[in-house]
């Protein structure tokens, strides 16, 4: 795919909201050509990685196109030849939970999530072209439209509980409606899923191979949203999570992160037996919060319901050792080697679990419309 935007090839013009006297407008390119308004996330040195000033640009434009007569579709892609984007900036994140207050990586979600229940609600096409990486706020960029396209080389995960962190931008939303319990083991284990893997679980809708994106852009362009797809829209091939379905269900329907660790090892498959070695290597913490928060998410319902929980879940990490840690050995030193605290699973108790889904008060996200409690869903 490539990563040069229209505005930048003569067949388009700027459109969108102005960047504030902060904000960098070349990480988001926003441009309007024929039918559609194009996003392009512009940092592929950094795969794409949202920053606080990219969620306020891209919520700006999505604002403004939607009472915009002349925009009947929006397309969002990422720079590069790497992909579309690989999550937020947990550099930031890092940094604000280490020597800050948290309060900048608070706002950062709060706007974030906003977003996401923007993109998932949006009354016009919303067009993602997931190709490349697309990782945790990346999916919460894509995974919400209504048309969600994967190619060959798309990558898709949720790769969280290795940074000492959970599942958000309704991630725990969308994983909880995967079929049986392979958003369970997607969330866990942050295993990449391929386009025919992303297809089975609903977190994308079409195939298209990665050499006809730009003529799939120019389709959308000229065509209604169905028309431009149906030219290009192509068989996906074969994903690998069909196949070990069965093993997948039985382990991961378990109530406890212990009960499946303890599924997968009596097993006895070579591939349940990886798996739970993956696991060790995840912050138990982690671990426990994301099944307890995919089981609430369940039954919570509407996205806008998940979010607010995700944001609870979210900003009581920030005081925790794992995130800070795990950020450090993925991202920051580079040396693969987190030091978890508590260190095992056993160690984790059903209280430490709780203070994560604990009220905010008057810091509550409050995207859900009125109605039961989360406490009452649960």
């Amino acid at each position: 795919m490539s990563g040069t935007p229209a505005s930048e090839s003569g067949a388009s013009t700027p459109s969108g909201p102005a960047p504030g006297p902060a904000e960098d407008a070349s990480t988001v390119l926003l441009s309007t050509t024929g039918r559609t308004a194009r996003i392009v996330l512009n940092r592929p040195r950094a795969l794409n990685a949202l920053d606080h000033a990219m969620v306020r640009r891209i919520d700006a434009a999505l604002a403004a196109w939607e009472h915009d007569p002349a925009v009947e579709a929006v397309v969002i892609s990422g720079a590069g030849e790497r992909g579309l984007c690989a999550g937020g900036d947990i550099r930031a994140i890092h940094d604000d939970a280490r020597d800050g207050d948290g309060s900048a990586a608070a706002a950062f979600w709060r706007d974030e999530y906003h977003l996401n229940a923007r993109i998932a609600r949006y009354p016009k096409p919303y067009v993602a072209l997931m190709d490349g990486f697309v990782m945790g706020g990346g999916v919460g960029v894509s995974a919400h439209g209504s048309v969600r396209v994967v190619t060959e080389r798309s990558v898709v995960a949720m790769p969280e509980t290795g940074i000492g962190f959970v599942p958000d931008v309704g991630g725990t939303h969308l994983l909880a409606l995967a079929p049986g319990e392979l958003g369970t083991y997607l969330a866990l284990t942050g295993a990449y899923l391929d386009a025919g893997d992303a297809l089975l679980t609903g977190l994308a809708d079409h195939y298209v191979p990665s050499d006809a994106l730009g003529a799939l852009t120019d389709d959308l362009a000229a065509l209604p949203v169905r028309d431009a797809l149906a030219r290009h829209v192509r068989p996906a091939p074969d994903g690998e999570l069909a196949r070990d379905r069965e093993w997948i269900d039985a382990c991961f329907s378990a109530d406890t992160v212990e009960e499946i660790m303890r599924r997968l090892l009596a097993h006895g498959g070579p591939a349940a037996k990886e798996t739970a070695e993956t696991l060790l290597t995840k912050s138990p913490t982690s671990l426990k919060v994301t099944l307890a928060a995919l089981r609430r998410a369940r039954r919570l319902g509407p996205l806008e319901r998940v979010l607010d929980q995700e944001y609870r879940v979210s900003c009581a990490a920030l005081a925790t050792h794992d995130l800070v840690e795990g950020i450090r050995a993925q991202v920051v030193d580079k040396d693969r080697d987190p030091h978890w605290s508590p260190a095992t699973l056993a160690e984790v108790t059903d209280a430490d679990v709780a203070r994560f889904f604990a009220p905010l008060g008057d810091r509550e996200l409050g995207l859900a419309p009125a109605g039961p409690t989360e406490e009452e869903a649960w």
